[in-house]
């Protein structure tokens, strides 16, 4: 017989299979001169949306798969659309499994959803899409292994499980991409983060959300943050190279957090690009006459007057020390399928690289959560000065807390209607 968990599952999986309907036609997709050129260097052409008119504008032959998150989402739903298929969902949940609790209910109202929408945008643009867990799963190693199961069961050729990089993210992904599941492992910040990543994990997919990273620089006043995403972004990549010639790993890195068009060309080469339509347009209207892969370079980078990359540990974004490679080889070898998100950061702790994943108190999230997504660098000026923290991994803790916000906007609208 099976238990509650595995009823709630086939019934929602049977209900989405059931009674999905494609709304739209599948669109004609042209070849476009421009973006064949870019594609011809070697980089996979997505776009960074769930806007599906947004998406239809700009759509050609080279794009292959687009991304979705909790914040746009979020944005979709906000619309309305879904509105009247929420409280279809929610009866016929109620209907099959009696006395479910009213926040399993909605976390399989938010599943639905974002598998939904996921499916839409399949049979719209025929290309793959990333479809992201809820965030209350970001922490737990078991439930990321079901819901990323449960999701690739409804689109298996066409999806990709978006898996947040956090100490269980890590070990629960790794779970997922053993089972043969493409995933994509986001709100990735650093060379180092996506290095564990690709060899622990193994995703198809990581990834350097490099507009936030030049937005920190420049909110805290610390530079002109010119290039230092993507001198994040290409160390990551020079590093992936490296990695896959040796046989460790074929994960391929994302582009992500693009925020002008002009970075594509400067980034021409990397393995994925996911665009913003607004990136995307910008770059189509003033496009490169040339465009050479760029995956070689090393951009330089400036600060302001009496700032060094150690006043904020800097660093942390692109360097892969041989202390931390070590410790990664190390991890390795121990049998990492037993270990739990604590025993991982018990690991990397005793190996003196405690401000990898840090350990963040209640206390802490709070005031990270009130920053949004970038955080406040007199808040944690100190801690990164002294080494105790990675500005990878607060900017990661900061993305995470800033999705979990728009997960949180989502479901109070489900909630609305429960």
């Amino acid at each position: 017989m099976p238990n509650d968990s595995e009823k709630i599952a086939q019934t929602v999986h049977n209900l989405i299979k059931d009674t999905f309907i494609p709304q739209e036609p599948r669109i004609d997709a042209k070849s476009d001169l421009e973006w064949q050129k870019m594609h011809a260097t070697g980089t996979q052409l997505w776009l960074d949306t769930g806007d599906i008119d947004e998406a239809g504008n700009l759509w050609a032959a080279e794009f292959s798969a687009l991304t979705t998150n909790n914040t746009l989402l979020n944005k979709e739903v906000q619309k309305g659309i879904y509105d009247e298929l929420v409280g279809k969902v929610a009866a016929s949940i109620r209907k099959a499994v009696q006395g479910i609790d009213d926040k399993t209910l909605l976390l399989e109202v938010a599943f639905v959803l974002n598998a939904w929408h996921g499916l839409r945008l399949v049979e719209r643009f025929g290309a793959n899409v990333s479809v992201e867990l809820h965030t209350d799963l970001a922490h737990d190693i078991d439930r990321t292994v079901a819901y990323g199961k449960r999701y690739h069961a409804i689109c298996p050729e066409k999806f990709i499980i978006k898996v947040p990089l956090t100490p269980a993210g890590f070990l629960g992904a790794r779970k997922l991409a053993q089972a043969g599941i493409t995933i994509n492992f986001t709100l990735g910040f650093s060379a180092r983060q996506n290095y564990l990543a690709a060899l622990l994990t193994q995703p198809g997919y990581v990834n350097v959300f490099m507009g936030r990273l030049n937005a920190f620089v420049i909110d805290s006043k610390l530079g002109d943050g010119e290039n230092v995403g993507e001198k994040a972004t290409l160390a990551t990549q020079q590093a992936l190279i490296a990695l896959r010639k040796a046989g460790r790993t074929n994960s391929h890195l994302i582009g992500a957090s693009m925020r002008a068009g002009k970075q594509l060309g400067s980034l021409a080469g990397l393995d994925v690009f996911t665009m913003p339509p607004k990136v995307a347009a910008e770059y189509r209207k003033n496009p490169l006459a040339n465009v050479v892969s760029q995956v070689t370079n090393d951009p330089a980078v400036s600060f302001a007057p009496g700032v060094s990359l150690k006043d904020f540990n800097g660093g942390t974004l692109w360097e892969i020390p041989e202390n931390f490679k070590a410790s990664v080889d190390a991890l390795l070898a121990n049998n990492p399928d037993s270990l739990c998100a604590n025993a991982l950061q018990d690991h990397f702790e005793k190996d003196g690289l405690g401000d990898f994943l840090p350990r963040w108190t209640d206390a802490e999230i709070k005031d990270i959560t009130a920053d949004g997504k970038i955080p406040s660098y007199a808040r944690w000026k100190n801690r990164l000065a002294n080494g105790n923290l990675g500005l990878d991994a607060l900017m990661n803790i900061s993305g995470l807390c800033s999705f979990i916000q728009d997960q949180t906007a989502l479901d109070n609208r489900i909630k609305s209607f429960l």
